[in-house]
């Protein structure tokens, strides 16, 4: 176990914080880059947005899930804003000018919302189970069970909100299938690599900085 001041844990939040901003900016514009893989249809977005739930569960692990909901409330709002501009610069994944940013779009700004709900609702469920499970004999078993529950509320409420009865004519008549591949593929991702990777974050931070528990604990304050 570490103690830290009052000072470095709002930085460490704040920075985790600015890594979920920057990891769904990033994500709601590859999810308008549709790939094929195999004969079916996903999104270049199945293989950036695992990389929230790794940050999260180690979040959880070494801060608690108070703090995990604290970098929610703090990277809601403004991913919803980057993940705006983000999406209306560079629509398709052409860039468009800043120029497209005078005129709304409501095609990016469902995307955005979507994105918005989606991924509230999956990272507290996620944190929910992650807790729930943390003390498992097995240091596997709370990352890869929350990352399965997470993600299929995360996918199943973005693509629903964002691409039922889209304008798009592609996405309306795939979504289903794209959601499903998209699931699949992110399952996969995190259970081949970034459940691995938790694991060897999770063993570098107890050797070198949190200790044995893997848990920090503020300053003057009871573990």
């Amino acid at each position: 176990m570490r103690t830290i001041t009052p000072s470095q844990y709002r930085r460490a939040l704040l920075a985790l914080a600015g890594a979920h901003i920057a990891i769904i900016a990033a994500s709601n514009y590859l999810v308008q880059l549709p790939i094929e893989l195999l004969g079916v249809h996903t999104t270049w977005g199945a293989f950036s947005f695992p990389f929230i739930f790794l940050a999260t569960d180690l979040t959880v692990r070494t801060f608690g899930q108070a703090a995990a909901r604290r970098i929610i409330l703090v990277a809601m709002g403004p991913a919803l804003i980057v993940s705006y501009v983000f999406g209306v610069l560079f629509q398709q994944g052409a860039f468009q000018g800043l120029e497209s940013l005078a005129a709304a779009n409501a095609f990016v700004g469902r995307i955005a919302a979507a994105s918005f709900l989606a991924y509230v609702l999956g990272q507290l469920l996620d944190i929910h189970v992650f807790e729930r499970l943390r003390r498992a004999a097995r240091w596997w078993v709370a990352p890869a069970v929350s990352t399965v529950f997470g993600n299929a509320a995360d996918t199943l409420a973005f693509f629903g909100l964002a691409f039922h009865r889209s304008p798009d004519p592609f996405m309306a008549a795939n979504w289903p299938e794209i959601a499903l591949v998209d699931y699949a593929s992110k399952i996969a991702i995190s259970l081949l690599l970034f459940v691995p990777a938790y694991g060897l974050l999770l063993t570098w931070l107890q050797r070198r900085v949190l200790g044995a528990d893997g848990r920090v604990v503020l300053k003057d304050q009871p573990a």
